[in-house]
């Protein structure tokens, strides 16, 4: 495949990921890339069998499961019924602010005239599930600015406050309870050192002189490294977020679209290179960009918070987010350094001279230069050229 070829279908795969990306932004952007805030469920009382709650997206919503049979009400800001929990469905008051002011993670919605919480509720249904999924501004640091405790002492975990969910069964009373803690973040300088170092080692052995064979595969071997981390990522990023089961391939094209068409990117190009077809340095450095930038950069965040959007622990995130970043960079780099060095005039060309010249990875001018996947670009040298012709000569000229 030409280069031309592969910058086609570059765009094509950005049109698509655009084009699947769009509609699910509305509902899957708000979710944070990382925070130094943990918010933790501790129970529901009085308990109730059937009736669960848990956190998702690094505690930026609450998820509220009910399968006791009964209606279960989640009220709003001012004491006013804000959700409906039926058997046959859940329901928001469309009179409620919450169901507004909790549509974004910041909570800075505009409330319609609508929005009045001593009005009688008037019930929308939203779903026919079992559960529920919203941001509740009591159990998320709000400010700005960090609480007073933690501006004095930053670098020490802080319990910031306890907090709770008023809900109703019924006329009976009930509360979600969780905790807000401060957790102190990491140096995200030692993280961003630790990419630079790795990307720096990865484009160095793209320029070392190493046999044909491992010329192609360690380039391979670290994109396909690099894409199965930008997947993993994404598979965590998609539990996170509340998914199960099938639900996850569901979430991985709705939220973690460029992560996954990227991650997949540097896995076709891996084997592009190990298959030995042209243009492979080409296809490397494009993939191994665009997986450093839409699935690396974009979740950086990690490097300097403390809590990350995973179910796994922070520093195994911040680890997939390095060797993505690192191997992305790494092949980009060195692939574009091996067609730098491919396109360049050799010693023999620029003298015209007609024997062969060893390069710096042992291959001769006269034979052309071999990129990552093994493919021999031939120069051709100029041959003798014959004699100029007077124009007394009644010889043809040859």
């Amino acid at each position: 495949m030409t280069p031309r070829r592969w910058a086609g279908a570059a765009l094509a795969g950005v049109a698509l990921a655009l084009a699947l990306a769009g509609p699910a932004q509305a509902h899957g952007a708000d979710a944070p890339d990382a925070t130094n805030y943990r918010t933790a469920v501790t129970g529901i009382t009085p308990a109730l069998p059937g009736l669960t709650v848990r956190t998702i997206e690094a505690g930026a919503r609450l998820e509220l499961t009910n399968r006791s049979g009964r209606t279960i009400e989640v009220l709003g800001y001012s004491g006013e019924p804000y959700l409906e929990l039926r058997p046959d469905g859940v329901y928001e008051n469309v009179h409620s602010p919450a169901t507004y002011l909790n549509l974004t993670l910041a909570g800075d919605t505009p409330l319609p005239p609508a929005a009045d919480p001593t009005a009688p509720p008037q019930w929308r249904r939203t779903g026919d599930g079992p559960s529920v999924r919203w941001h509740d501004h009591r159990a998320n640091w709000m400010n700005s600015a960090d609480p007073p405790n933690v501006r004095a002492a930053p670098n020490r975990p802080h319990r910031v406050q306890e907090w709770s969910v008023p809900l109703r069964d019924g006329v009976t009373p009930m509360e979600i309870k969780g905790t807000l803690d401060w957790l102190p973040p990491p140096q995200a300088s030692l993280w961003w050192a630790g990419v630079l170092l790795a990307a720096a080692a990865l484009a160095g052995l793209g320029l070392a002189p190493l046999p044909p064979a491992a010329r192609a595969a360690i380039p391979a071997a670290m994109s396909a490294l690099g894409g199965a981390a930008a997947i993993t990522y994404a598979v965590g990023r998609s539990i996170d977020a509340g998914c199960t089961g099938a639900g996850i391939a569901w979430g991985l094209f709705a939220t973690q679209i460029w992560p996954v068409v990227t991650g997949l990117a540097a896995l076709a190009a891996a084997g592009y290179v190990l298959a030995r077809r042209p243009a492979a340095d080409f296809a490397l450095a494009l993939a191994g960009a665009c997986l450093a930038v839409f699935a690396g950069l974009t979740n950086a965040a990690v490097f300097g918070r403390s809590v990350a959007p995973a179910p796994w622990d922070a520093s195994l995130a911040r680890a997939l987010v390095l060797v993505v970043i690192a191997a992305g960079a790494g092949i980009a780099v060195g692939g574009a350094l091996r067609l730098r060095r491919d396109r360049a005039p050799h010693p023999g060309e620029r003298s015209g001279g007609s024997g062969p010249h060893g390069n710096a990875d042992g291959h001769t001018d006269a034979g052309g230069s071999t990129d990552a996947g093994g493919h021999t670009e031939e120069r051709r040298r100029p041959g003798p050229s014959s004699p100029p012709r007077r124009n007394n000569d009644p010889t043809p000229a040859v």
